[in-house]
């Protein structure tokens, strides 16, 4: 790389770490090229990017930026896994880590917070944006006959109330 390709580099990093939902850095050291290629893809298709950078341009990159406290974690062979969506590059990180020794989360930064690898762990397990809009799409078109059930249920449970006082007096 030569200078104008490293400002550049820094330059598209740092409106990364400006406008991303979240990030997370992991050492990769001991990964094949077909495990990289497979972690990209479902980076990829959960609409997120992994990125292998020095971690000199890393660290300048970080600066002025929300993410700025996650300079700490670049040491050694690090990636770094970012996704508009907040919970969809832990996600993958975490999923992919699982069934990878070779892939160890070192934490990440969501905004202005820093997160150890708990963190991003915790991050991960929560539901994404596409499911939660799945959720509240079904809230919503839940039928209007669940509305007049509930409504209507106190005046059903009086009315089973006075039936068995009728079938007692009835009986008497």
């Amino acid at each position: 790389m030569d200078r104008a390709e490293k400002r550049a580099f820094v330059t598209d990093l740092n409106q990364v770490f400006n406008s991303t939902g979240s990030v997370v850095v992991a050492h990769y050291a001991g990964l094949t090229v077909a495990q990289m290629n497979d972690l990209r893809s479902r980076m990829r298709q959960a609409g997120g990017t992994v990125k292998v950078a020095k971690n000199r341009l890393a660290k300048i990159a970080l600066q002025g930026t929300p993410s700025e406290g996650i300079q700490a974690l670049f040491e050694g062979q690090t990636l770094i896994a970012y996704s508009d969506d907040p919970v969809a590059a832990p996600k993958v990180a975490s999923d992919f880590a699982k069934t990878n020794d070779n892939l160890v989360i070192l934490g990440g930064a969501m905004g202005a917070t820093s997160l150890d690898p708990d963190g991003v762990k915790a991050l991960a397990s929560l539901p994404s944006l596409d499911e939660l809009r799945a959720k509240i799409v079904g809230m919503i078109n839940t039928p209007a006959t669940r509305i007049a059930q509930v409504v209507n249920a106190p005046a059903g449970q009086l009315a089973r109330v006075f039936g068995a006082y009728a079938r007692k007096d009835e009986a008497a």
